[in-house]
């Protein structure tokens, strides 16, 4: 396998690999230029993030300022509200459903590195120094769920259609369908949606 489909097959990748540094400067590139618009400049935006995300729906605004890695990996469908100054380590694929609001400062992180240290960092024999291990797992959001302000998700998390995340929470395992979850670690306090 090359380093892209080590990668988006959740094993450790070479992320210095040229491959990804091209997919960096095509995003900054792009990002430059959304961050710089104003607010007003609706359609000159959405035509940037048609350029920027693997796949984007009707309907979908995206505050300034935003950052992500690659943006190829993001996936948003109909009717979604990304407010400002959110961060998207798109690593691997972040994908969010229809009808989802996401607050401000929300960070979607798809890449990590093992806990343990020898795992962590690994002699490289052509620098004769260390490097660290880096993987990435993908991130879903289901239809109709809203993130609080400053939530954050981590690497391989799934929130179910119908879900609110607490502003501020640290979702680091998948959350059920219809369930209000808050908390670091965030944790389900119970069912919503009509589903008791």
């Amino acid at each position: 396998m090359n380093e892209l489909e080590k990668c988006m097959a959740g094993e450790y990748y070479d992320c210095h690999d040229p491959i990804f540094l091209g997919f960096k400067g095509h995003a900054r590139k792009l990002l430059k230029e959304y961050n710089a618009l104003a607010y007003e400049q609706k359609e000159e935006k959405y035509n940037i993030l048609k350029q920027l995300f693997g796949g984007i729906g009707a309907n979908v605004t995206v505050g300034s300022p935003f950052i992500c890695d690659y943006g190829r990996n993001i996936y948003i469908g109909d009717h979604v509200s990304v407010n400002m100054n959110c961060t998207f380590v798109d690593c691997n694929e972040i994908t969010i459903g229809n009808n989802v609001l996401i607050a401000s400062n929300v960070q979607l992180y798809t890449a990590t590195h093992p806990v343990e240290f020898a795992e962590r960092y690994i002699p490289d024999q052509d620098s004769q120094s260390e490097k660290f291990q880096t993987y990435a797992l993908p991130i879903k959001i289901g239809n109709g769920c809203w993130l609080g302000g400053g939530v954050i998700v981590l690497p391989g998390v799934t929130i179910g259609d119908g879900s609110v995340i607490g502003a501020g929470s640290v979702v680091t395992k998948d959350i059920p369908e219809n369930s209000l979850a808050v908390g670091n670690p965030c944790r389900v306090i119970r069912k919503i949606n009509g589903d008791k």
